[in-house]
């Protein structure tokens, strides 16, 4: 297939096409600088040059490829319902240009959007108001557009080498206020995925998931706060302590809407729907090794 795919140079896309790439798959990513094109070029890759705020670009793009992998989203956490409103710009635009085609289209949400009192599955809708609600309802309701449209949640811990995620921000704070924390107990729980195993999800489901589908990119179904926590903790031979919910965003800035999250989620129905097994490090295993804790 020739696959457009936009946050192509992103954490996770820099290993999606490569994967894509080793499979016999052509590969066009959205591209918004020079760096960003050659990063692609580097790869063996296309560039298609545009941002997510360029619908028509996007859709010349989507209409041009035998499938789209939307991977972009813009991260400002300041204002993160309009990045919401962007996210669902692009996906109606590539959506509408491929309505009807059958073509896959794999957009990527987060496990967070899905909030329970159990143990989250891939039949667990979104809650209603969050930031990525409406493009979750947009993707699944290109199914029935003649879109082979599928959504694939990551975990809140994309993990692996070069992450600039959570993790490493945790790691920062830790750094900057000489404790590692959790908040309460710490019982809560994170699910994680190495970049690469994500990667090869997306692959399988370009390849071969219904419309429809939703999927969950999670390894572990749920690794304690404190467990995090503690790693960081020993790695940077600081205390580890408990902060009071309350003071959440006081301690953590504006992770703190995230650290004291309970989203264990399982991915009992991906593995079996795609012969999707992760074999890359756990997300404790992977801080283990330090490489987020080099200088």
């Amino acid at each position: 297939m020739r696959v457009f795919v936009t946050g192509a140079t992103g954490f996770v896309g820099s290993a999606v096409v490569p994967e894509l790439i080793a499979a016999g798959h052509e590969v066009v990513g959205l591209a918004r600088s020079d760096e960003a094109e050659a990063a692609l070029k580097s790869a063996g890759a296309e560039a298609h040059r545009g941002g997510l705020d360029d619908p028509d670009g996007l859709a010349r793009a989507s209409a041009a490829a035998d499938g789209v992998i939307h991977l972009a989203f813009i991260h400002d956490f300041s204002d993160i319902y309009a990045a919401g409103a962007t996210d669902l710009g692009a996906i109606e635009a590539i959506g509408a240009a491929l309505a009807g085609s059958g073509k896959p289209f794999l957009v990527t949400s987060g496990t967070g959007i899905a909030v329970a009192d159990h143990v989250l599955t891939e039949e667990d809708g979104p809650a209603a108001g969050l930031h990525r609600t409406a493009s979750e309802e947009a993707t699944v309701a290109l199914a029935e557009r003649g879109v082979r449209a599928v959504l694939v949640r990551l975990a809140p811990s994309v993990h692996g080498r070069g992450d600039h995620g959570f993790v490493p921000r945790l790691i920062e704070i830790a750094r900057e206020k000489g404790v590692s924390a959790c908040l309460g107990d710490g019982a809560n729980r994170w699910p994680g995925v190495h970049r690469l195993d994500a990667a090869r999800l997306y692959r399988l489901a370009l390849e071969s998931a219904p419309a429809g589908t939703r999927l969950h990119a999670t390894d572990e179904e749920g690794v304690p706060f404190r467990d995090i926590a503690a790693v960081i903790g020993r790695h940077l031979d600081v205390p580890v302590v408990s902060v009071p919910r309350e003071q959440a965003e006081e301690h953590f800035g504006w992770l703190g809407r995230f650290a004291g999250i309970d989203n264990a989620t399982s991915s009992a129905r991906t593995r079996t729907l795609l012969r999707w097994e992760p074999r890359e490090p756990g997300l404790l295993a992977d801080l283990d090794e330090g490489h987020y804790f080099d200088a």
